[in-house]
């Protein structure tokens, strides 16, 4: 059993940090929509190419994410990554 808990620990930390990670750029795109930067800026469109696929779906699922020309679908984004970082946690505390 020592094994398996290790390989779930593992597990958790390899997505926990993946999810970090993402929320650190979906924060950037927010500021780059704030800032308008250069689009062919190698680092600008790997953060877009990064978030508008998700970014999109939310706006299409959820349209009333788009208000008023506010867009709310990286507030959504950042609220079920943290969703899931806290139910991950939880779970691991549960399961060791």
């Amino acid at each position: 059993m020592p094994v398996f808990s290790s390989l779930l620990a593992a597990v958790f930390d390899v997505l926990y940090s993946i999810l970090s990670l993402y929320f650190w750029v979906v924060i950037a795109a927010v500021v780059m929509s704030w800032i308008n930067p250069d689009p062919y800026n190698p680092i600008v469109r790997a953060i877009r190419t990064l978030t508008e696929p998700v970014f999109y779906r939310i706006r299409r699922w959820l349209p009333f994410t788009y208000v008023s020309g506010i867009d709310f679908s990286p507030f959504l984004v950042v609220l079920a990554i943290k969703f899931v970082q806290v139910f991950l946690a939880r779970l691991m505390m549960q399961i060791t």
